[in-house]
């Protein structure tokens, strides 16, 4: 896994203009990524300090790479957002957290997220963890893979990819999966906008990385990290997310919501950077 790590920051005029950043403050990237808004939100004013999570090791180093020239301006940490423990004297002026995966993550076929090329079927943003999307296909029972493509994928033919699955596994790779269920389609479906594997493969990824228990984790805990008037800026990808961003932010007593109508991606933007088709910024400012 050489591939330099590589992630376009979406939305990032908005949400660089949406946390209002002030000289001296103090900010806390959630997903940093390889630092792309993290280094917007360093130059956008002076003396900026920032803290930047992220539980993938290739990112932390392409991260710490490109925003080496901060210095001691940033420190990095690295886990699940949803359990860092920030010094109890330390309070920010503005959060932000974009839950996309990143292009590396999907690029790199070792890393089995995509089905693009053939690779593991592992899709751990952090390869300290045991549980991996090999483990799940293979070994959970058929209404257990049902439930999760249907809930985490919402994948209407989950009953019957999942009935498919545990006739055919085990599987090694994610061409063979991706192959198979393909294979246990409709027709109609596989000439379908998207590649009939794409929901499968999201439910696992969220499966496999707690995405949504973390997120929720975490939108109970980040507002305490906020100083009184502090901005929490919130990129989802899918309606899993924004369903859950949008109703905390509304009713969370400790917030006021900023946006109140979602933040999209320009035709602009989307020409350019296509992943960003699907994001929506949500903002919430600290009462």
């Amino acid at each position: 896994m050489t591939a330099p790590f590589h992630h376009v920051p979406v939305l990032a005029e908005s949400a660089i203009a949406g946390l209002e950043i002030i000289a001296d403050g103090t900010y806390l990237d959630c997903t940093v990524g390889g630092g792309g808004h993290s280094g917007l939100i360093l130059q956008a004013a002076a003396n900026v300090t920032l803290v930047g999570i992220d539980r993938d090791e290739m990112a932390i180093n392409a991260a710490s790479e490109h925003l080496k020239g901060y210095g001691n301006q940033v420190t990095f940490w690295r886990g699940n957002f949803c359990e860092y423990k920030p010094n109890p004297n330390l309070l920010f002026d503005g959060i932000l957290a974009d839950l996309g995966v990143s292009s590396t993550q999907f690029d790199v076929a070792e890393r089995g997220f995509s089905f693009r090329e053939s690779g593991e079927l592992d899709m751990r943003m952090d390869n300290r963890q045991t549980l991996t999307a090999a483990e799940i296909i293979n070994h959970y029972p058929e209404k257990e893979l049902a439930d999760i493509f249907f809930k985490l994928g919402e994948e209407r033919l989950s009953r019957r990819i999942a009935r498919h699955i545990v006739e055919k596994r085990p599987f090694k790779t994610t061409l063979e999966l991706a192959n198979a269920i393909a294979a246990c389609v409709p027709s109609s479906y596989r000439h379908g906008r998207i590649h009939p594997a794409t929901r499968t493969f999201q439910a696992l990824r969220i499966a496999v990385n707690r995405e949504l228990e973390s997120l929720e984790k975490w939108l109970a805990v980040a507002p305490n990290w906020l100083k009184t008037g502090g901005k929490i800026a919130v990129i989802t990808f899918h309606s899993l997310e924004d369903r859950i961003v949008k109703h905390t932010f509304r009713e969370d007593e400790r917030l006021q919501v900023i946006t109140k109508k979602v933040i999209m991606a320009t035709d602009e933007e989307i020409k350019a950077n296509p992943r960003s088709r699907s994001a929506k910024l949500r903002i919430a400012q600290k009462k």
